[in-house]
């Protein structure tokens, strides 16, 4: 009797995960992000000295979402720092109403734009390219491209005299941000791209040193894998609007990473959401509490705002019973919020798994550490799921249909 056997998932240990992760390092670029030398770029970038007040960043996916996660946490304390040198907007959608909305936003002669494609063929990115040019006059002095060094744009640009910064080969779009593609045009509007770096670099060591981040990644993706039959959703809760570019971002992460087929021809993935406290509290949180249980829940607070806006101590005839809220710090009010939220779901409903992220303050730092933080644990539950975290053969699929669709059309 022939009996063969095909388990490919017999359960590793956390030596066997981080002994991969390791050697994943040699291959996968993002690894070495936080140790680049930012002198060579922030030296180029001083040089081309670019006068224009407003930057306009034409990309989508992994060439947007990670900057604008990190301009959207930032952009307020360096507006009210008076530290923002440039204004960042975005064109990601072919939406034809968004896009000529964001125009009208801009000052077009006064506005430096920055092209970014890995492939350099992405036809969202090249369409909305080619609108801009057609109304405003694009050379060296008012554009910039990012992407592969052998990519078409690349070609372009050298061929039109266009500065370009590379995109790494072994670096993949949404694990890009700590890259060229997030530190050219972060740099350029005034942010301390060191410190972004620092902050992702603290999280890199206390996990390859098998500091305290060590046990905690593994323990939260062992956690996932174990149990992704059940809790198959994962919640991130993120108590601050600063943080709705960071929930879009983790939402491509997670989901372009972990949505593979494994080893054993099994379709794998755990699907992520990105909410926002207060104001899901009086939308998604009936779900969780009370729904089907099949989420888990991680909180994020920032624990100090640094601003200091109270509710004003005023009286509202008819609201006098409301007055127990005079005086309190809008700081406090959102983290009692969360508090209370937390409490609500891991005191009256045990069957819920959360963990809680504290954010010490809205800094470079502290962003740098929250993004690699998610890209590592990506990496972690990629290796428990067995499969292959970098390609999104599925993505590809729609890619090569919508080109056919295309060229059928013209």
């Amino acid at each position: 009797m022939k009996n063969n056997l095909y388990y490919p998932f017999v359960s590793l240990s956390d030596e066997d995960i981080f002994t991969e992760i390791k050697k994943e390092r040699e291959d996968i670029g993002y690894y070495s992000l936080p140790y680049v030398d930012t002198s060579v770029i922030k030296s180029r970038l001083d040089n081309l000295d670019f006068k224009q007040k407003q930057i306009a960043i034409i990309g989508i996916g992994g060439s947007t979402l990670g900057t604008y996660a990190i301009y959207n946490f930032l952009k307020y304390n360096k507006q009210r720092n008076k530290t923002l040198k440039k204004e960042l907007f975005f064109f990601e959608s072919t939406d034809p109403i968004n896009l000529n909305g964001t125009i009208a936003q801009l000052n077009l002669e006064d506005t430096l734009f920055i092209v970014i494609s890995k492939s350099g063929t992405t036809i969202e990115t090249i369409s909305i390219f080619k609108y801009l040019s057609s109304i405003v006059k694009m050379n060296s002095q008012n554009l910039l491209v990012i992407t592969e060094d052998d990519s078409k744009l690349n070609s372009f640009a050298a061929a039109n005299g266009i500065s370009t910064f590379e995109i790494p080969k072994n670096v993949g779009g949404r694990f890009s941000v700590l890259s060229n593609v997030g530190l050219v045009p972060l740099y350029l509007a005034g942010f301390d791209i060191d410190e972004l770096l620092k902050g992702a670099r603290k999280i890199s060591t206390s996990f390859f040193e098998q500091n305290e981040l060590y046990n905690q990644l593994l323990k939260k993706a062992r956690t996932y894998y174990e149990y992704k039959d059940v809790y198959n959703i994962n919640a991130i809760f993120s108590y601050s609007q600063l943080l709705e570019g960071f929930n879009k971002w983790y939402i491509q992460l997670w989901g372009e990473s972990l949505g593979k087929i494994d080893a054993n021809n099994t379709n794998q993935g755990l699907t992520p959401i990105g909410l926002l406290g207060p104001v899901d509290q009086h939308s998604f949180l009936q779900l969780i509490v009370e729904g089907k249980r099949d989420k888990t829940v991680t909180f994020i607070k920032i624990k100090d705002f640094k601003d200091d806006t109270k509710i004003a101590p005023i009286t509202l005839e008819g609201l006098e019973d409301l007055d127990y809220i005079n005086g309190l710090n809008f700081k406090e009010l959102i983290n009692l919020q969360a508090d209370a939220t937390i409490a609500s779901v891991k005191e009256y409903k045990k069957d819920i798994p959360i963990d809680l992220i504290e954010i010490e303050e809205i800094s470079e730092f502290e962003i740098g550490k929250l993004l690699f933080y998610y890209e590592l644990l990506t990496s972690i539950v990629g290796k428990f799921l067995r499969i292959n975290t970098y390609d999104q053969p599925g993505v590809e699929g729609g890619k090569i249909i919508l080109k056919e669709m295309l060229k059928k059309k013209n």
